[in-house]
């Protein structure tokens, strides 16, 4: 079966459910004795929402127990007062759900939960994982074909898997499983868990995604972005660095690096994917996005009337673009701030009325003028077309599109849910063919190099592959990768002389005897690993 690239045909003038670039996930997490750690976390998570609006959970321990919340919907949909009354305990670990490996389902809500030698395991995940499918033939070989815990129940997440692994040897610690476990482990996580006792933290070595500490009166919290250490009054210590693991416990704070770090963060939290009062790699985002937008009016001049921009995202770069090229800046667009994620479908007939759901034009802004309008980028093309639509039917003269990045021409495998590449707009397009295609009198996008000066990060710590191609973690064959990957078949392990054994009496399964050969690196050894 062909499938043809996409053209940019207006789906539904911009309906809340037409996909831009989403994040996987936001976590949080929480260690502070005589605190009400549930309600810190659900602001934690309500500072975080904008990174993942389909699923959210919270799980709490009281040093006995863990008790885990989750379900389908925005954190405020999914807790109340009376839910979060009953998670109880001095440490939370927190997350917001947007899906990249596993469909969205209740099955995939997390944090996930899971047995360990010493107690149980709830863990929050922000990031894709790259060998999955090698993670999935460990965790067969180590347990048999017979799925337990979440796997049992349904969920088809690569943190499923990490959750598996973490159960580690009897007699091993959790923390002596992870630090173990974490250097096998490929691709972008950000990972926030517990056990009964103890808050983790742990970034990949490349640190693609954020992950910062801060510091309470009476405890710590980690969490994916500055913004949520302020929500609920934490003071930012720093940010984890790549390749550390962080302990949090009675006995305080201690660090352990399991890997060389190799930063490659991901430069599209810069433009888009943060919220704008972060500050990542000691650079805040606002001022990234107001200098894109500069470099972006002296790139790309044009003469105009008023400078616009596409809200949120695309106002700190257009405030810049006013900045630099003189140009008034205008508020060309009313956003609906209660729209948010409905669960209420437009009608066809709705859609062909051309029901407007987050924006409305403002026509004395923008009727007979010349207007520059900035967006962060394009993805299929959709909401820009929709964009030009309504200001030329507001009477707008001239609508030139400025995108505060390049264009947009591969997937993202470490967290980011683009499209396919054949869905990608700009993949085989010119700038000329993809303005005739949103209806623009002009399109211009900014150029890597002032993207990447903008954020004053050196080119070499910094992952441009949506733009380049040049992927900094190596990706496996196709058929190991996308995110039905556990939704379907995967290759099991090769036949071995204990395969045929119950999996109870398999070297390394739980309730057999460990045996030798059955660590995690040897496990790895063994599995048909496909060259990467």
């Amino acid at each position: 079966m062909t499938t043809t690239r996409g053209d940019g045909r207006l789906n539904h003038d911009l309906d809340p459910h037409e996909k831009g670039p989403q994040d996987e996930c936001g976590v949080f997490g929480v260690w502070a004795p005589g605190e009400e750690v549930s309600k810190l976390a659900f602001y934690g998570l309500f500072a975080l929402q904008h990174r993942g609006q389909e699923s959210a959970g919270i799980a709490t321990s009281d040093g006995k127990r863990i008790s885990v919340y989750k379900d389908l919907g925005l954190v405020s949909q999914v807790f109340d007062e009376a839910t979060l009354n009953t998670l109880t305990g001095h440490i939370a670990v927190g997350h917001c759900r947007y899906s990249t490996t596993g469909g969205n389902n209740w099955e995939n809500a997390q944090p996930t939960l899971g047995a360990t030698a010493g107690g149980t395991v709830a863990l929050g995940h922000n990031g894709n994982l790259v060998n999955s499918a090698e993670l999935y033939r460990m965790v067969q070989s180590r347990y048999g074909r017979q799925t337990r815990g979440e796997m049992a129940q349904g969920n088809t997440t690569d943190t499923a898997l990490v959750t598996a692994l973490l159960q580690g040897e009897e007699g091993s610690t959790l923390e002596q499983t992870a630090t173990e476990l974490l250097p096998l482990i490929r691709g972008a996580f950000s990972f926030v868990f517990m056990n009964e006792h103890t808050l983790y933290a742990a970034r990949d070595p490349q640190g693609v995604r954020p992950l910062v500490l801060g510091r309470l009166e009476r405890g710590w919290v980690v969490a994916s972005e500055q913004s949520a250490l302020a929500t609920v009054g934490a003071s930012f210590i720093r940010e984890v660095a790549p390749g550390e693991l962080i302990a949090i416990d009675e006995e305080g704070i201690r660090s352990t690096r399991f890997a060389e770090a190799k930063p490659a963060h991901c430069v599209f939290e810069y433009v888009y994917l943060a919220r704008p009062d972060a500050a990542i790699s000691g650079r805040s985002v606002y001022e990234s996005r107001g200098a894109m937008g500069r470099a972006l009016a002296r790139e790309n001049p044009v003469a105009a009337d008023v400078v616009i921009p596409v809200p949120e995202s695309g106002t700190p770069a257009a405030v810049g673009y006013a900045e630099e090229s003189g140009i008034p800046f205008g508020q060309g667009f009313v956003k609906n701030s209660y729209v948010g994620r409905t669960f209420i479908q437009p009608s066809q007939t709705l859609r062909q009325l051309g029901i407007r759901l987050k924006l409305n034009v403002q026509p004395a802004v923008v009727a007979g003028k010349r207007v520059v309008v900035v967006d962060d980028s394009i993805v299929r093309g959709n909401t820009q077309r929709a964009v030009v639509r309504m200001l030329k039917e507001a009477g707008a003269a001239e609508v030139h599109v400025r995108i505060s990045s390049p264009p947009i021409k591969w997937p993202c495998f470490y967290g980011i849910d683009f499209a396919s590449r054949a869905e990608l707009i700009a993949n085989g397009a010119g700038v000329a063919e993809i303005a005739a295609s949103i209806g623009a009198d002009s399109l211009e996008y900014i150029s890597a190099e002032g993207m990447i000066e903008a954020t004053r990060q050196p080119r070499s710590t910094l992952c441009t592959a949506c733009f380049t191609g040049d992927y900094p973690i190596p990706l496996p064959s196709e058929d190991e990768r996308g995110k039905d990957l556990l939704e379907k078949p995967v290759a099991a392990p090769a036949l071995t002389p204990d395969s045929t054994l119950d999996p109870e009496e398999r070297p390394g399964a739980v309730g057999g005897d460990p045996g030798p050969g059955s660590s995690l690196e040897d496990l790895l050894t063994a599995t048909d690993r496909t060259p990467l």
